[in-house]
């Protein structure tokens, strides 16, 4: 074999990279001229809020691209069958499209594929520079944040853009994919943490409400998985009707081929067709699980409520209004047939749900004394009821 002749052909990803970096000046362009007169740490501030707005985006690009069915538009990766765009892949495009007008390959589908991945890369160039950018400032001065919450969401992302690759190359797999959509609301916690690093506006819980909290957020999270699984599956038709389920309130089940996790998309462990009992399980399950997210998240925001201090009732606001968006997004989501801004909208609640508790618990770690009891300050204490 001629040693000349590489193995592994790098344009695409060579393009890739460009493109992304292409993207990722616009944003770092109007952070450097909206904030020329500010110190580098707020400039660094800046550009973490601005991608955690960006990746908040990107997952709501992300459900829409697999609502959509385009998460195989471009069956290859990281490019278009080969190509750093669906234009030069017309060819290639049209003819399975020829074969199969309502596949997973269009012309339509390749696009909003490949958009994705344009935007996923620029986030990726983004997190590379506030990664690059906060060592440099910690260099500078031994009283910035910590590097290593930029050093830890760069190695986050670069593992979600391999889950992202595994999602084509695997076809959908379902668990990968979900893992997928998990790994990009870690990536906004991850973010919303280290806005509260370079900002600290320490809030103080008492144990008992730090606790609901915490729990509040794991609940939310395998919520998040749940709702992921069934997206994947395409388990939401699996019940259209409310609050019964096929007319019943306990319809026939399938639980273990259900959440058996080792399987492809549609199929059992075996290989046999995934039965319709198995879908419904994973829609009824889903279903059970929002009950007690939405009595943790009015628990929580009735108990943060009540506690007068102005930020804390904010942040309870936000969390029954998004509550709210949540059970009205999902109840049309089975209703009405799954539309796809319902459906789109359902995703960016929770992903907004993950920001929200994250600000809340990384305000009350920031506090020096977490443990003690929250108090009103003297001048509420003084005000007349």
């Amino acid at each position: 074999m001629d040693a000349s002749v590489s193995l592994v052909d790098w344009t695409p990803w060579l393009r890739m990279a460009l493109l992304g970096i292409a993207l990722a000046l616009g944003p770092l362009v109007w952070i450097a001229l909206r904030h020329r007169g500010a110190t580098p740490k707020r400039r660094l501030h800046a550009l973490t809020l601005l991608t955690l707005f960006l990746t908040f985006d990107l997952v709501l690009f992300g459900a829409f691209t697999r609502l959509t069915d385009s998460g195989l538009g471009c069956p290859d990766w990281p490019g278009c069958y080969g190509n750093a765009s669906p234009l030069g892949a017309r060819a290639e495009i049209h003819a399975e499209q020829s074969v199969r007008p309502d596949g997973p390959v269009t012309h339509g589908k390749a696009w909003v594929e490949m958009v994705h991945r344009y935007l996923a890369t620029a986030v990726g160039v983004l997190i590379t520079v506030m990664t690059l950018a906060a060592w440099w400032l910690r260099r500078q001065d031994r009283t910035a944040p910590s590097p290593w919450w930029a050093s830890v969401t760069l190695v986050w992302v670069i593992a979600q853009g391999a889950f992202g690759a595994l999602t084509v190359t695997m076809k959908l797999y379902p668990a990968i994919v979900t893992l997928h959509l998990l790994g990009g609301v870690g990536l906004l916690v991850l973010l919303a943490a280290q806005d509260q690093v370079f900002e600290p506006r320490p809030l103080r819980l008492s144990r008992g409400l730090a606790a609901l909290a915490w729990t509040t957020a794991l609940l939310l999270l395998l919520q998040i998985a749940l709702g992921g699984w069934v997206s994947t599956n395409y388990a939401v038709l699996a019940c259209s009707d409310f609050p019964t389920c096929q007319g019943q309130w306990w319809p026939p089940m399938d639980f273990e081929h259900a959440f058996t996790l080792r399987r492809e998309l549609g199929e059992t462990a075996s290989g046999s067709y995934l039965p319709f009992a198995a879908l419904t399980a994973i829609h009824v399950a889903h279903r059970v699980a929002a009950v007690v997210v939405l009595a943790a998240l009015a628990a929580l925001a009735w108990a943060l409520a009540a506690t007068r201090v102005p930020a804390l009732r904010r942040i309870a606001l936000w969390l029954a209004a998004l509550a709210a968006l949540q059970l009205l997004t999902g109840l049309s989501n089975i209703v009405l047939g799954w539309p796809l801004v319902a459906a789109v909208v359902h995703t960016g609640g929770a992903a907004a749900l993950a920001v929200v508790l994250t600000t809340l618990l990384a305000r009350h770690g920031l506090n020096p004394s977490p443990a003690e009891a929250l108090a009103p300050s003297p001048a509420l204490a003084r005000r007349p009821v």
